[in-house]
């Protein structure tokens, strides 16, 4: 058992995190852990759970928490561990080993590290304390004012850790790892003066002098925009001692106990666009010249050159993108293909065009050029899998397009909603760039000519089954054909993964075994890992079972003939668990799986199916793409499915439940207050796990990384005929559709309507009907979205769902409001209210009234508008929903400022923009400062506006 504080807070057990719940119970759980084994009072937890005045049920709320508590870690076996949690008297108290908790832990390896006389054991304390590190701390907790100060003393000691870290790498000589630390560290707190002038250091004693002095102005200018402020001591004194060229205590080491590491670190920050007078061999650079206006200069001590010394770099230039996969590993030969690249680059915008049949090494050989060419594109590379081959269907070409212009700095809400002017502004974006452009599995030359780049300077590499003679004709392409491996490649393939001693004792079975996979790298490697975890067996012995099953197959044609023998033998091997696990993950709908959705397909549980993962991973049937994602080749699945086809619909079946059953709770973690379906379908089978998400923002990343796989299990869905599933796989994105309501949801919103057509649940059909016209309202298809609301209500009231009817009269209130029939839209409303009322719900009761509110203010009726504000605001909001609080509280603003009473009026818009300020909600502050900007000339409710305007335009 782990208690953990550092990152998400949470109880790790040997089956897995212990389901804590929201965000209150972590805080809970947080304020104990931070006083292990001393009684905390109740009025501590409280001030640890509110930030603001408690509920009066407060205590009653606590036992809850602490009762919940208490059963997991009994659960758990705690007391097996020392674990107990007690009350005494007023206060309770967690007893456990200091061991036990991440946070102790790093404490005494601080400790222990400042106790060490080598440098060398010191990095080794420090570097293992900041392993204990996963994210920010006390994450997923709500943080009442005790807690957020807890969690920034231990992000400072975090930070003072790293800082001792990097003068211990420097003592060691080894500037360039303090530099690569530190510049991760200066990124995310560009305005801690400490970190900034460990970077300046360990860059300047690295050798990179230019790169030091650009930190220092890109920290000076900084701390003025954001603070007004000079740099600081620290700052100032590490600036004069690189201009001095003094080397500094940190440099004077003696060589005998300098480890320099084997490959210089890459700079932290080289601008794309630097000047050659910042980068030449022997430059020196010199300060910035005072720039009018620019009160943040350089110390005194300091002589500034003339203007043209030393051009301005902007503090906030990019670092070059980067979307390529990692390199692979063990490639052999094909030196003619990389050659023929290499040639087919260097014309003027070229499209170099790799073909060849499955499991060629298509994809291998574009990303080894790539990597071995990286200096040839100092702005970037981008990749791109297009899927052309696989059964998941290729990607719209706006979703390529947005992923390579969020990756150039585009901000999403400026990323254009059409797939031609998205590949206009990427033309635009990328014609005086040297960016290299990767597209991986190309079906068709028309999707690859959307996806160009215009500089004259960027290379598309592109890859394909097909020869995609049209793109040759129309831009130029130039080919290079992929054949399979020659025998001596692909034996020295062979030679990488077993070693070159296994292989020269026997080449000719070696050689032998080369031809019997046909050349093909994916049935050498496969081969290859089976030889290597077993060393007992001769390559001779392998070569004969190989030609067994080759007699069978006859000849090898394009896809799975080779791939096939080498899985088959690959397979029979395996343990019956994995067996099953690789049959099951054929039946998976979705491009990738976790171990959550593996146990499903395979009806087992998480672990299970993580170790199974493993297994099959160590066979090399699935790649581990991201820490716990997994995937598999085209021809692997293709295989997998062939194992157990009976089993198809009872895969489906498992993987669809799984996917509602962590939908749900990722909708209910993202919006709490909602309530979208909660009736489970027929014969619903329930995982034996599902995931637990600590609190909004991991639920949207959630929601956000598995879209595509929920969109293509919703189909699969449809296609078998379970129409249930399909819609409510859906309907439960809903927090991501509001959240990212302008991002194509409406082809899969069609299919749920379809669905829900298709087995006749007025129900669902309700419910989707009023997600989607307000999708399509939000796209600016009115029209189209009141012909689609009309029916919503009916179908509800037809289904016994009141709720369902107030939102969908709501929705259509909104449409009709938009199309100028405020009288109708306003008596839906109207309604709406009525029946959120009758069924005690105050989520939609408030949410009527704030439209009807708006609408009666837009009909010049201020004293109505009032009275409905004033009684949604008296229904009392939780903390969740504050950033109806502030469309609530505008409302009240606007209405008392046409009532003439400004004072009021300016006073509550004020009120609100800040409480949606302080929620980070800026799209409410905005609209509230926009009125107040309109009324009063108060000139800090202009800056407040421009800034929250400007969070709003670069928000992701």
């Amino acid at each position: 058992m782990e208690f953990r504080l550092l990152g998400t807070v949470a109880v790790e057990t040997y089956t897995g995190p212990l389901p804590l719940g929201p965000a209150k119970r972590r805080s809970l759980l947080a304020a104990l852990l931070l006083s292990a084994n001393t009684p905390v009072s109740v009025g501590r937890l409280t001030d640890s759970l509110w930030d603001d005045t408690p509920p009066s049920q407060a205590r009653g709320v606590i036992q809850g928490h602490v009762s919940r508590l208490r059963a997991l870690l009994v659960g758990a076996d705690a007391e097996a561990y020392g674990v107990e949690l007690a009350t005494l008297g007023d206060a309770y108290v967690l007893r456990a080993p200091e061991t036990l908790v991440d946070a102790q832990r790093f404490e005494e390896l601080l400790m222990l590290a400042r106790e060490q006389r080598s440098p060398g054991d010191t990095v080794l304390m420090l570097k293992e304390a900041l392993s204990l590190w996963q994210g920010p701390a006390l994450s997923g907790a709500f943080a009442g004012p005790p807690l957020k100060a807890a969690a920034h003393s231990l992000e400072e000691s975090r930070l003072a850790t790293v800082e001792l870290l990097a003068r211990t790498y420097g003592t060691l000589g080894e500037h360039h790892r303090a530099a690569a630390l530190l510049s991760a560290e200066t990124a995310a707190h560009p305005l801690r003066e400490s970190l900034a002038a460990e970077l300046m250091l360990a860059l300047y004693r690295a050798g990179r002098q230019s790169e030091a002095l650009d930190r220092f102005h890109r920290t000076r200018r900084l701390l003025a925009d954001e603070l007004g402020i000079d740099p600081g001591p620290k700052l100032a004194d590490a600036y004069a001692l690189i201009l001095r060229g003094d080397p500094g205590p940190a440099a004077a080491v003696p060589a005998a106990r300098v480890r320099m590491p084997s490959r210089p670190a890459a700079p932290s920050a080289a601008p794309s666009t630097a000047s050659p007078a910042s980068t030449e061999v022997g430059a020196v650079p010199v300060a910035e010249p005072p720039v009018a206006g620019d009160t943040a200069g350089a110390p005194p001590v300091v002589r500034r050159p003339p203007s043209s010394a030393q051009p301005a770099v902007h503090p906030a230039d990019p670092l070059p993108v980067d979307l390529l996969p990692r390199a692979p590993r063990g490639f052999q030969g094909r030196t003619a293909e990389l050659a023929a690249l290499t040639r087919a680059a260097a014309g003027e915008s070229p499209v170099c065009l790799v073909t060849g049949p499955a499991g060629v090494g298509k994809t291998a050989l574009a990303l080894q050029w790539a990597h071995r060419n990286e200096a040839l594109f100092p702005d970037g590379r981008l990749f791109a899998d297009l899927r052309g081959f696989s059964e998941a269907g290729e990607p719209a070409q706006i979703d390529v397009l947005r992923e390579f212009l969020l990756a150039l700095g585009v901000p999403p809400r400026r990323v254009p909603e059409s797939a031609p002017a998205a590949a206009a502004l990427f033309r635009s974006l990328t014609g005086r760039r040297r960016l290299l452009v990767v597209l991986d599995n190309a079906r068709d030359s028309a999707t690859v000519r959307a996806l160009l780049p215009g500089g004259t300077d960027c290379v598309t590499l592109v890859t394909s089954r097909h020869r995609l003679e049209g793109l040759i004709a129309s831009d130029a392409a130039r080919p290079v054909p992929l054949d399979t491996l020659e025998a001596d490649d692909g034996t020295a393939l062979l030679a990488g993964v077993l070693g070159e001693e296994r292989v020269l004792a026997e080449p000719v079975a070696a050689r032998r075994l080369a031809e019997l996979c046909g050349g093909l790298p994916l049935a050498l490697r496969v081969t290859a890992a089976r030889l290597a975890g077993r060393p007992q067996w001769t390559l001779a012995a392998l070569a004969d079972e190989l030609a067994d099953e080759r007699g069978r197959l006859a000849f090898l044609d394009v896809d799975d003939t080779g791939v096939a023998a080498a899985l088959r033998l690959t397979v029979q091997h395996l343990p019956p668990d994995a067996v099953h696990q690789f049959a099951r993950l054929g039946h998976h709908p979705g491009g990738h799986v976790d171990p959550y959705a593996a146990a499903a397909l395979a009806g087992t549980d998480p672990v299970a199916a993580a170790a199974a993962l493993e297994r099959l991973a160590a066979a090399h049937l699935v790649s581990e793409t991201a820490p716990g994602r997994w995937v598999l080749h085209d021809l692997v699945r293709l295989y997998a499915r062939g194992l157990d086809p009976a089993a198809a619909r009872e895969a489906l079946v498992g993987v669809l439940d799984h996917g509602i059953a962590t939908a749900l709770a990722a909708a209910d973690t993202a919006e709490p207050g909602g309530e979208p379906c909660f009736v489970l379908p027929d014969g619903f089978r329930r995982p034996a796990a599902v995931r637990d998400f600590a609190d909004r923002a991991e639920a949207m990343r959630w929601l956000s990384a598995e879209r595509e796989n929920l969109a293509l299990a919703a189909q699969a869905a449809r296609d078998a005929g379970l129409e249930d599933r399909a819609w409510r796989i859906i309907l439960l994105q809903w927090p991501q559709v509001v959240w990212r309501v302008r991002d194509n949801w409406t082809p899969l919103l069609e299919l749920a309507l379809e669905s829900a057509r298709a087995g006749k649940d007025a129900y669902a059909e309700s419910r989707v009907l009023t997600l989607l016209g307000w999708v399509l309202t939000e796209e600016g298809r009115a029209a189209e979205a009141a012909a689609l609301l009309e029916h919503s209500p009916r179908l509800a009231r037809e289904a016994g769902d009141p709720l369902g009817e107030a939102t969908a009269l709501i929705n259509l209130a909104v449409v009709r409001a938009e199309l100028g029939e405020l009288p109708a839209a306003t008596e839906n409303c109207a309604r709406a209210v009525e029946l959120a009322r009758r069924e005690e719900d105050r989520h939609t009761e408030m949410l009527a009234l704030q439209h009807l509110a708006r609408m009666r203010l837009t009909a010049r009726r201020p004293e109505e508008a009032l009275a409905h504000a004033r009684t949604a605001l008296d229904l009392g909001p939780e903390h969740e929903e504050a950033a109806r609080r502030s469309l609530l509280l505008a409302i009240c603003g606007e209405a008392h400022l046409a009532l003439g009473q400004e004072d009021d009026g300016v006073r509550l818009l004020d009120r609100a923009a800040r409480e949606a300020e302080d929620a980070g909600y800026d799209e409410g502050a905005v609209r509230a400062l926009e009125v107040l900007v309109r009324t009063t000339a108060e000139p800090s409710y202009r800056v407040r506006h421009e800034r929250s305007a400007l969070r709003l335009a670069t928000a992701p």
